[in-house]
């Protein structure tokens, strides 16, 4: 079977959609014939294989917004030959081309998050969005809570929740340089340490967890980099934070999961819709440690379960983020406890290879099954 992946961008271009589309590409390449069309990050367009993937880099002009502009991307996608075509949303030049001519019998739609700006896209790209929803063979969300939520996706004839997966292997608790890394990070710090994974934009919250940092004990540490660094250097420095807040920048893939493990929890500040997940909640469980997170009306407080595998605070409230802060670090009990729920969960529900093969199933029944198109919506089990 022949599928092609209508990406946004592809590896080594680094974004949590980019890694998923990856993985499902990487996953499914043993069994079927893979083409992948993405953006170039640079004006000339190129083709290359990558493992057993072929890849297509349409090369952009610019940007409108966070929107890569690629003059050749609808024609190379339109002279593709597939029998399903697997769109990953938000993405309006792909998307456009693929509403005026599917090269397919079948589409999938993996819908990853609605797209709030620029403010004009969901009046302007929305209508081809809702059109495309609504000829879908099948619409995938990564959570029952976005199913719910999103008013795209409720556009479906059919619905698909399959989880964003991890390796989770690989944030497990280890021995070896993992564990002097860990040593390391832990003998910088000298005491509580409170981790961000991500990067430095305006929906994940950041200038609020800084400000909460000021009412409650413990070092945060900042992993990750973007626009808004400079500002938020400048908060901290305000603030009087310079000796407990550390920007770490941008950790290698090897090195990430000693931070996990060294810290006493995760925080995820999101404050937008636009956190559709929160993939680093899955990194930050699988190595056993809990996470504070938002009540956001997406899959980011269906993942970290209030209670069970963390708290959850209401987004945008510095004084209820700060003291779920200090309700961790004062409970060593209460942080083992959730730590254990949370491996447990992240093993059960977010390993990569359940996510493959639940992608597998729903590609191969939307090509093999004639009414699968006009079946009315459904939640797939994986919801629960």
């Amino acid at each position: 079977m022949r599928v092609l992946h209508a990406a946004k961008y592809y590896p080594p271009a680094n974004g949590g959609m980019e890694t998923v589309v990856r993985d499902l590409c990487d996953g499914t390449a043993d069994k079927w014939d893979i083409e992948v069309v993405a953006a170039h990050t640079e004006r000339q367009s190129v083709n290359e294989r990558i493992g057993r993937v072929h890849v297509v880099r349409s090369g952009a002009l610019g940007k409108l917004s966070s929107v890569p502009l690629c003059p050749t991307q609808p024609w190379r996608l339109w002279c593709s030959k597939a029998d399903c075509v697997v769109l990953h949303e938000p993405n309006p030049v792909a998307g456009t081309a693929l509403y005026m001519h599917t090269p397919a019998a079948r589409l999938v739609i993996w819908h990853h998050s609605d797209m709030l700006r620029p403010w004009w896209a969901p009046h302007a790209y929305g209508r081809v969005q809702r059109a495309l929803y609504r000829r879908a063979a099948a619409v995938i969300v990564s959570s029952p809570n976005l199913a719910d939520e999103s008013p795209l996706v409720r556009q479906a004839r059919h619905v698909e929740v399959i989880p964003f997966g991890i390796p989770t292997e690989r944030f497990r608790r280890t021995g070896g340089n993992c564990a002097a890394t860990v040593d390391k990070i832990r003998a910088t710090v000298g005491g509580a340490l409170v981790l961000f994974v991500g990067r430095f934009v305006y929906y994940k919250g950041l200038h609020l967890l800084i400000e909460a940092m000021s009412a409650c004990p413990g070092t945060l540490v900042l992993v990750g980099e973007g626009p808004l660094e400079s500002g938020l250097r400048r908060q901290v420095a305000e603030r009087g934070l310079q000796d407990r807040v550390w920007f770490a920048g941008k950790v290698s893939d090897a090195d990430l999961p000693a931070y996990y493990q060294a810290s006493d929890m995760l925080v995820l500040p999101s404050i937008a819709r636009t956190e559709a997940f929160g993939v680093v909640q899955v990194e930050a469980m699988a190595a056993g440690v809990p996470v504070v997170s938002t009540n956001l009306p997406t899959g980011v407080p269906w993942v970290n379960q209030h209670g069970v595998t963390g708290l959850v605070v209401e987004p945008g409230d510095v004084s209820a983020l700060a003291r779920a802060i200090g309700t961790l670090l004062a409970d060593r009990e209460l942080r083992a406890r959730l730590g254990r729920n949370a491996a447990e969960r992240a093993e059960a529900t977010f390993d990569r290879r359940r996510m493959v093969d639940a992608f597998r199933a729903v590609v191969e029944a939307a090509v093999g099954t004639e009414n699968l198109r006009r079946a009315p919506a459904v939640r797939s089990a994986a919801a629960s």
